[in-house]
């Protein structure tokens, strides 16, 4: 994975560089996209919308500088176009289109939602989501939110191994569903 990446050798055309974006971030793009039930193909279609306005907005200036890294700003071009495609085919996102007790890997996707209306696990979620601790808040917003993989967490945070991850991370999710059941 890139560590460092610099905006100017990219608006200079580094292609190279642009090239290794686009294939390190596409696979992470897609089984993030799989949470919102969209078609292989239009899921496809929206990380190459994404990954197109990102080059324009590099190559033309528009970006300046990044605040983030650039998988989290791709991905969150990615994100919206996401929410006006399934704006525009009317589908709804919510937790009920998932085993809530069941599917431990599918729960907080729907935490940034910025709708006005929210079902009753949503509100939920939103209200205990935010009562975890700051370690696990982190570590479920990394996997569930950003799509990282369990190695890129290891290799991006201060976890010793993936089995501390993933152990972590299950605990996480157990104390939350836990909170939510309790209500």
């Amino acid at each position: 994975m890139i560590q460092q990446i610099s905006l100017e050798s990219l608006r200079q055309g580094d292609e190279r560089l642009f090239k290794t974006i686009y294939e390190e971030n596409r696979e992470r793009f897609i089984n993030f996209a799989k949470r919102y039930s969209l078609e292989y193909e239009d899921v496809i279609d929206i990380y190459q919308d994404a990954y197109i306005i990102f080059y324009n907005n590099v190559r033309s200036g528009k970006l300046k500088t990044l605040t983030s890294s650039v998988s989290t700003y791709l991905f969150s071009i990615g994100k919206h176009l996401i929410f006006d495609r399934l704006k525009k085919t009317t589908k709804t996102i919510s937790l009920t289109q998932h085993d809530f007790l069941n599917e431990t890997d599918s729960i907080l996707e729907d935490l940034s939602l910025t709708t006005d209306v929210l079902s009753e696990e949503q509100k939920l979620l939103r209200e205990h989501f935010a009562l975890l601790g700051a370690q696990c808040k982190a570590l479920l917003s990394l996997f569930y939110y950003r799509g990282f993989t369990i190695k890129e967490i290891v290799a991006t945070t201060s976890y010793t191994s993936e089995n501390v991850v993933k152990s972590t991370k299950s605990r996480c999710m157990k104390t939350l569903k836990e909170r939510i059941n309790s209500n």
